[in-house]
């Protein structure tokens, strides 16, 4: 056997255990998970006690639960709602977020903050639409127009965040034209494989199969989902793409062709089984034992980027919600502003992709972190309030009403 220890590894998965379980005992802190999973990193790696390090099989785990996490991402995409105003209204929104990106990462570039602005402006257009969606359902909006257009908005720039990081700072080198040819070819063979997919699951002996050996130890749908992340993951790296883009189209797939889900109810919950229970956590409290946070508190002027990176984040992906001012009114546009802004996950990976390819220093991607994780303790609490704030006056005038129709 390897001389592999698995004693880092086990420390890793001992917090992301205690994580959430230190959460349930106090319900009424409303913190994510994943915000103390990553700060638990940096508290116990080398940042900060020294206590875990990311070795090898903490490594191997955590580039998984990544691949799981975007990969859920794109599950969790429906593209049978994203057409029509819905879908042109999500399209003009990211658009302006990518100006405002633009612009934001010249000004970062100009008083040495950052290299590249064009990754500035990616890294900050992507909103955590797992994490936004819970909060929609708290506030029962998920089936309402502002919920619906958070939600389009949500996955339209999840989608074009990947793609955009692939497209320009893949790690294959090369020209932008280049890029874009192979870029193409993968989405054919992307495709492709979806109608595949689609066909042998409307085959009648092929679908008698799964139904036969989807709840046995078999677990037959759960291993044909993993063989095509697997395999998409491995074609965008043929390719010369980000493992990430081809993880996300391969979720947008099982979602798109996974639509009677009658006969399977348990076949989501396993996948999230998968990934939440297991290889996201470590993703998570690995990226928190990479942060250079010593860095980040080197200096006052590194530390000032944190805020000034959070109201970044508030301008390029808020502003796009005036657009629905005239539809949802201010209060519930800001409320979606808010929601728009959150974003942790993608932060996490863009800022690895930007260290690794040189365009950004360790510590401006601590930063970016760090005001990822602050978005996420304030802004979904904020618009919660600010909707829940909205319900109250609506619920009373649906009392008023009720009572009238009684008195008649």
């Amino acid at each position: 056997m390897p001389d592999v220890s698995f004693v880092n590894l086990f420390a890793v998965t001992l917090v992301a255990l205690l994580a959430p379980f230190l959460l349930g005992l106090a319900p009424k802190v409303r913190i994510p998970a994943v915000v103390l999973e990553i700060v638990a990193g940096i508290v116990l790696g080398p940042s900060g006690l020294g206590w875990i390090k990311a070795d090898l099989p903490v490594q191997i785990v955590a580039l998984l639960g990544l691949a799981f996490l975007l990969f859920l991402a794109g599950l969790e995409i429906d593209v049978h709602r994203l057409r029509g105003r819905l879908l042109g209204s999500a399209l003009l929104g990211y658009v302006i977020t990518v100006v405002l990106g633009v612009a934001a990462g010249v000004a970062f570039g100009a008083v040495g903050w950052v290299h590249s602005p064009v990754l500035i402006a990616v890294t900050l257009s992507a909103t955590s639409l797992g994490l936004v969606v819970p909060v929609l359902q708290d506030a029962g909006r998920v089936n309402t127009d502002l919920g619906q257009i958070t939600i389009a908005a949500s996955s339209v720039a999840d989608f074009a965040a990947v793609l955009l990081l692939s497209l320009f700072f893949s790690g294959s080198g090369g020209s932008t034209g280049s890029r874009v040819v192979l870029l193409v070819a993968f989405a054919a063979l992307v495709a492709v494989a979806a109608v595949a997919v689609g066909l042998a699951g409307r085959s009648m002996r092929v679908g008698d199969v799964l139904l036969r050996l989807q709840d046995t130890t078999a677990q037959i749908r759960v291993r044909a989902a993993v063989v095509l992340l697997v395999a998409f993951v491995a074609l965008a790296e043929k390719f010369g793409l980000e493992s990430i883009l081809g993880a996300f189209l391969a979720g947008g797939v099982v979602g798109l062709v996974d639509r009677d889900s009658a006969s399977h109810p348990h076949f989501r919950i396993k996948l999230e089984a998968i990934g939440y229970g297991f290889v996201i956590p470590v993703f998570f409290v690995a990226s928190g034992l990479r942060l250079d946070l010593r860095g980040l508190l080197a200096s006052p002027s590194a530390l000032l980027r944190v805020p000034v990176f959070l109201l970044a984040l508030l301008v390029v992906r808020g502003v796009p919600a005036l657009l629905y001012r005239r539809s949802l009114g201010n209060r519930s546009s800001l409320a979606v502003a808010l929601l728009q802004a959150t974003s942790l996950p993608f932060l996490v990976t863009a800022t690895q992709v930007g260290v690794a390819s040189g365009l950004m220093t360790p510590v401006t991607a601590a930063a970016l972190v760090c005001a990822g994780l602050l978005s996420v303790l304030l802004f979904p609490v904020s618009a919660l309030a600010l909707l829940r704030k909205r319900a109250k006056p609506e619920t009373r005038a649906r009392m008023d009403h009720s009572r009238m129709g009684e008195a008649m």
